[in-house]
């Protein structure tokens, strides 16, 4: 079984915390510090969720979303927004833009995991 997840976030100390917590479950994980690279990632290594950071350096990551939404590779993976924003309406607004979940930072790293396999 494919465990690769693709860990899009341009924090370091965010993506070493979930990575350290995906990894020491068995999940393989592949980074992406922006959109970008996110975007070149899930074509070359066809990831079976990605967790998304929103606020990225270059293409926001509702519109990284909305484009994997779009590519063979990723129309119906779990993509789930992991994001500081949790203003009234972001939830939401990450869900019209094709996400299926959406966790809250700072993550709590015992229900972080609990939360990932809720869609995968």
């Amino acid at each position: 079984m494919n465990k690769k997840i693709l860990v899009v976030e341009d924090n370091a100390t965010n993506m070493y915390l979930i990575t350290y917590i995906l990894e020491k479950k068995g999940y393989t994980v592949v980074q992406a510090a922006n959109g970008r690279m996110a975007l070149d990632l899930a074509q070359l290594e066809e990831p079976v969720m990605v967790l998304m950071d929103i606020q990225l350096p270059d293409i926001n990551g509702l519109e990284v979303t909305r484009q994997l939404r779009q590519m063979p590779c990723c129309g119906t993976i779990p993509i789930i927004a992991v994001t500081s924003f949790a203003m009234s309406g972001d939830r939401e607004n990450a869900l019209a833009a094709g996400c299926n979940g959406y966790i809250e930072k700072p993550i709590d790293p015992l229900r972080f995991i609990d939360e990932i396999r809720e869609y995968c």
